[in-house]
C-alpha cells in the first residue's frame, strides 16, 4: 500500500435469513464507521461455511474488523457445553480463521463487542454469560424489549488502564460508554492486555502489540460516535494501525 492510499479493512459478516434464504449481512453502521471515521475502504468478508479461504482473504486486506452481533459464540469453542443461543457457527469458524491468519501475516485485527469475545476465544481465553449466577454492580445491557435508541443509550462508566494503547488515545479519565452485551471475558487469553474495565471489573477493552496488533472494545463505538471523543479516537487509531 502506498503511503497516500487508503487502507482496505475487511468487515466480517453474519449469516441471516433474507427473503427466505440465507444471506451474508453487516449492519451499515460498521461499514460507515470504517469509511467515515477510520478513513479506510471497507470490504465485506462473507462468513463462508468453510473458513479455509480466510488466509487468502487476509492476504488481500490491510486489516480486519470483527463486528458486534446478536449471536453468541458456541460454547464448545471455549470449553463450555451448550451455551445460550442464538448461534452463528459459520461466523465463528470464519472469525477464528481470520484471527489466526492475521497473526501469521502481521495484519491488525480490531474487535467490537462480539469481536472482542471472538479474539479472546481464538487466542485461548474463555467467556461467561452475565445472566448466569448473581449479577454484578453494573448492568451491561438495557432491559429486553426496549427500542434501539434506548438499547444503545444504555451507558455505564469505564476506566482505561494507564500505559495501555487505549489510554494513549483516550486518556485516563473515566469515560461513559454504551453497553449492549450479556457475555463477557472470563479467562483472559494469553498475550492480551486489559486496556479498560467497568466498575465491577468486567473487561471492556483489550490489546496486543507486536507485528500483528489487536485492539478491541466491548462497547459499540460505531453507534452514532459524533460528539464522543473517545469513540472517534478509537476509529482514528483503527485507520492509523491499518496504514501500518
Amino acid at each position: 500500500m502506498s503511503r497516500n492510499a487508503k487502507p482496505v479493512i475487511g468487515v466480517i459478516s453474519c449469516n441471516r435469513p433474507i427473503e427466505g434464504e440465507e444471506g451474508y449481512t453487516v449492519k451499515r453502521r460498521y461499514v460507515d464507521a470504517v469509511a467515515l471515521y477510520a478513513d479506510a475502504v471497507p470490504l465485506i468478508i462473507p462468513s463462508l461455511p468453510d473458513a479455509a479461504d480466510a488466509a487468502a482473504m487476509i492476504e488481500r486486506l490491510d486489516a480486519v474488523l470483527l463486528t458486534g452481533s446478536s449471536s453468541n459464540i458456541e460454547g464448545h469453542r471455549y470449553g463450555v457445553p451448550g451455551g445460550r443461543d442464538p448461534f452463528d457457527p459459520k461466523r465463528d469458524a470464519m472469525a477464528m480463521g481470520i484471527i489466526a491468519a492475521a497473526g501469521e501475516t502481521g495484519k491488525p485485527v480490531f474487535g467490537v463487542c462480539r469481536g472482542l469475545q471472538e479474539i479472546n476465544v481464538a487466542l485461548g481465553g474463555t467467556l461467561r454469560d452475565q445472566r448466569d449466577g448473581p449479577g454484578g454492580s453494573v448492568e451491561h445491557h438495557a432491559p429486553d424489549g426496549v427500542a434501539l435508541e434506548a438499547m444503545f443509550g444504555h451507558c455505564h462508566r469505564v476506566e482505561t488502564v494507564p500505559g495501555t494503547p487505549l489510554a494513549a488515545i483516550m486518556g485516563t479519565a473515566p469515560i461513559g460508554i454504551n453497553s449492549v452485551h450479556y457475555q463477557a471475558i472470563d479467562k483472559l487469553a494469553e498475550g492480551l492486555t486489559v486496556n479498560a474495565r467497568a466498575e465491577d471489573g468486567v473487561v471492556e477493552a483489550v490489546s496486543r502489540g507486536g507485528p500483528a496488533p489487536i485492539l478491541a472494545v466491548q462497547w459499540h463505538p460505531e453507534w452514532q460516535p459524533e460528539g464522543r471523543a473517545h469513540d472517534l479516537a478509537f476509529w482514528r487509531e483503527v485507520g492509523r494501525l491499518a496504514r501500518g
